[in-house]
């Protein structure tokens, strides 16, 4: 099934260079505590995303790595930003030196007018990696400063640079593994190949492994080439695990002989001997001391919260959820989420605030290093079927998706093109129903142009699910986990608000006359009339889409949780036959 995409955006170097000297400055004009701490780390991902970007950019010029030029330059430079985020976070936020406008001008000098290829660093935007605990993890490594790090672009760009950081400024080198996702390789210039000899020590950095591990497994495969003893390299990954299902032998054995530092966010943040740097501490500013201990809610926990019965539990995809806590105050209880770091994070912060000021979440407390903190609305129900007055439901959610239409607009090219989404709705729909349903997929090819013609791509919400929604009880509908699924791990991205009305279709039930009231609704606010025929292939894109992801989720499940996926599938599996006008297996 087709699920994921990189989220990737098109930027012009200076561009690119603007947006790190605003991190610096910003990092620059705050007094010592965690607020500049974490303007810190946005200064370091802005820059791992610049490198990034340069460095590919030369790769695709020449079809090697070389780390010769602008990227060595900018490699410096991104080094010394992580021994200034290194420094912070051992000194208890107290230290922040960050690299003057003058040493980033020099290092940033002679980029050329190409645009870069911006790589959306997954690990810091969704999965709560914190490259504080690369750092950590290479200064308990016993490795030296000798040691030479490879990080492996994209998010290893960053990554590679903390574990430089904390072995003592050691030298880093990033590489892109190319090919096949479960069997890359590296492409190096001779220059960068002679540095990989067998002359000293060397620390591999990414997040992962994933299914395959073949990303790590390119880099072992070219030093064992190289004749370099598998004792002399250490592998700083982000999690525990070992390579998927989809590694081969080879993978295998290499991964296995490496030695591996891991230290994790539960490690660096939950289990953290300083008190300053517990999630406690960052979360007590925004809404007061706590009064019990932090509950994690991820994973689907939330679940046991919000239904009485747990045969009533939706699924959930446990891989994919954010990490969250409940946080209890004498003030009341708040969610804390984690939005991602840097930019990325302040974002959706911003987009949290702009909701909740038109009416339509939660109360939104602040932002600290990753978490959005909203309050936890006590005594609210999941939104349920037949409780609400359909048409009444079909108001708020048009009220809801009309001001997102209109206050989140993006640009062309912010997500799945129509021909991208036509490409998975045939895969998923030829897998889950067989050639008749891909015949009628590619009924829709030559409507394509025209209905592109009058796409808007905007913020979707991308989320209309019934446990997705509120309902307080003086009947107030609230919107909750509302500002990041257009910019998910998935490869729907910004849509037309249409995907969020064909989703309302779906999941709310809201077609034929609420359905007629949803979209009078939505072109009230907008001044724009949704296009049924947009809608109508919507609906069988959406249906396709999370088929897909309902599968794959559980396939990866555990049986209780698989029990639930399947038979989401199921749903969604008879939704799309409908649509098709094919038959469903039973």
């Amino acid at each position: 099934m087709l699920v994921y995409g990189d989220v990737r955006r098109q930027s012009g170097p200076d561009d690119e260079v603007a947006r790190l000297l605003d991190a610096v400055d910003a990092a620059r004009g705050l007094g010592p505590g965690l607020a500049r701490h974490a303007a810190l780390v946005g200064a370091l991902i802005a820059a791992g995303e610049l490198v990034q970007g340069v460095a590919d950019a030369a790769f695709r010029e020449t079809g090697r790595d070389a780390h010769e030029g602008a990227t060595a330059r900018l490699t410096g430079l991104l080094v010394r930003l992580a021994g200034a985020v290194w420094a912070s976070w051992r000194s208890g936020f107290a230290v922040g030196a960050v690299p003057d406008r003058a040493e980033i001008a020099r290092a940033c000098a002679r980029l050329g007018p190409a645009p870069l290829e911006i790589r959306l660093p997954e690990g810091f935007a969704f999965y709560a990696v914190y490259p504080e605990a690369y750092a950590a993890a290479a200064a308990a490594s016993g490795r030296g400063a000798g040691t030479t790090v490879i990080g492996l672009r994209s998010i290893g760009t960053s990554l590679g640079a903390m574990v430089a950081a904390g072995l003592g400024s050691a030298d880093l080198v990033t590489v892109r593994p190319t090919g096949h996702p479960f069997r890359r390789g590296l492409r190096l210039s001779e220059r960068l190949r002679d540095r990989l000899g067998p002359g000293g020590g060397f620390a591999v950095a990414d997040e992962g492994p994933g299914l395959s591990g073949s990303s790590f497994g390119a880099v072992l495969r070219e030093l064992e080439s190289r004749g370099i003893a598998a004792d002399r390299v250490a592998l700083f990954p982000s999690h525990a695990g070992v390579p998927g299902h989809a590694a081969s032998e080879e993978t295998r054995r290499l991964f296995g002989q490496a030695r591996r530092h891991i230290l994790t966010f539960d490690d660096l943040v939950r289990g953290a001997e300083r008190p300053e740097h517990r999630l406690e501490a960052w979360l007590a500013p925004l809404v007061g001391p706590l009064c019990a201990p932090l509950e994690e809610v991820s994973g689907g926990a939330w679940r046991a919260r919000s239904f009485a019965d747990r045969d009533a539990w939706p699924p959930a995809n446990p891989m994919q959820e954010r990490r969250k806590f409940l946080a209890r105050t004498a003030g009341g209880s708040w969610l804390a989420k984690f939005a991602g770091l840097g930019a990325e994070g302040e974002r959706k912060v911003r987009r949290a605030r702009a909701l909740h000021a038109a009416g339509f979440t939660p109360e939104v407390a602040g932002f600290c290093h990753g978490f959005l903190v909203e309050r936890w609305i006590e005594g609210a129900t999941p939104l349920a079927r037949g409780r609400v007055d359909p048409l009444r439901l079909a108001e708020r959610v048009g009220d809801y998706l009309g001001f997102r239409a209109a206050a989140f607009a993006r640009e062309p090219g912010s997500g799945a093109s129509l021909d991208a989404l036509w490409e998975m709705a045939r895969h998923n729909a030829a897998e889950a129903l067989g050639d008749a349903a891909a015949r009628a997929v590619d009924g829709w090819r030559d409507a394509l142009p025209r209905l592109g013609a009058g796409v808007r791509p905007v913020e979707t919400d991308n989320r209309l699910h019934p446990w997705e929604w509120l309902v307080r009880p003086d009947g107030t509908i609230l919107k909750t986990d509302a500002v990041d699924h257009h910019a998910a791990h998935d490869l729907v991205g910004c849509q037309d608000i249409a995907w969020d009305l064909a989703g309302a279709a779906i999941e709310l039930g809201l077609a034929g006359a609420t359905g007629q009231r949803l979209r009078a609704v939505v072109a009230r606010r907008t001044g724009r009339e949704p296009d049924p025929d947009l809608v109508a292939w919507l609906e069988i894109a959406y249906a396709a889409f999370q088929l897909g992801a309902a599968t794959m989720a559980g396939q990866a499940a555990e049986a209780e949780e698989r029990a639930r996926l399947d038979g989401e599938a199921g749903r969604y599996r008879r939704h799309l036959a409908a649509r098709l006008r094919v038959a469903s297996p039973s």
